[in-house]
């Protein structure tokens, strides 16, 4: 049977009826703030203390959009008769986002844990040189970075915090047998003078 001519239209009037009466869903953005999902990519929040200079997250970055500035310090030595030791302190860390694809590489690379993924993603510019963030906004940033989801319960103990519980028992271990010890040996020596 051929379809009846305007049957069509009838159908996405109907639509379009049906949906005019419902509530919107529509968010609207500047009132209502989205619901990110957890660890979403926006924003590189820098950890300062944590940066040694190493430079690999500007060596490694495809779009070199990562700006380092340093210089040498020596640090007295640490024990009388040692050697003064040279460090790197951070003058200029920047990230122009202007240029950065958000391929997170930096972050892996990064072997001090100094770059993070920060949710915040409101950082609009009118001008496109104001896009280079310095270290001081990175660093802003660095506090809006949500904790790292819990661990699986059913999976393994990391390696680090098998070795260092394995290293505490023994030392809890050895300091339980020089108690014991110091006990013994004052207990022979209350015994053994009258």
């Amino acid at each position: 049977m051929p379809p009846i001519p305007g049957s069509g239209l009838a159908k996405g009037l109907a639509v379009t009826l049906r949906t005019m009466t419902k509530k919107t869903v529509t968010a609207q953005y500047p009132d209502t703030q989205p619901e990110l999902p957890p660890r979403s990519r926006g924003v590189i929040g820098l950890f300062e203390e944590n940066c040694t200079v190493c430079m690999l997250c500007a060596r490694e970055c495809p779009d070199w959009c990562i700006y380092i500035d340093s210089h040498k310090e020596t640090v007295p030595p640490a024990a009388p008769g040692g050697r003064e030791r040279s460090r790197n302190v951070l003058d200029r860390f920047a990230i122009d986002f202007s240029l950065c694809m958000y391929c997170g590489i930096c972050i892996e690379v990064c072997p001090f844990d100094a770059l993070f993924w920060s949710p915040e993603f409101e950082y609009a510019e009118t001008d496109i040189h104001e896009l280079t963030h310095e270290r001081d906004k990175l660093r802003e940033w660095m506090w809006t970075v949500p904790e790292p989801p819990a661990l699986d319960p059913g999976a393994e103990e990391p390696k680090e915090i098998a070795a260092a519980r394995k290293t505490a028992d023994k030392l809890a271990v050895q300091q339980a047998q020089q108690a014991q010890q110091a006990q013994q040996g004052q207990q022979s020596g209350e015994g053994g003078t009258p």
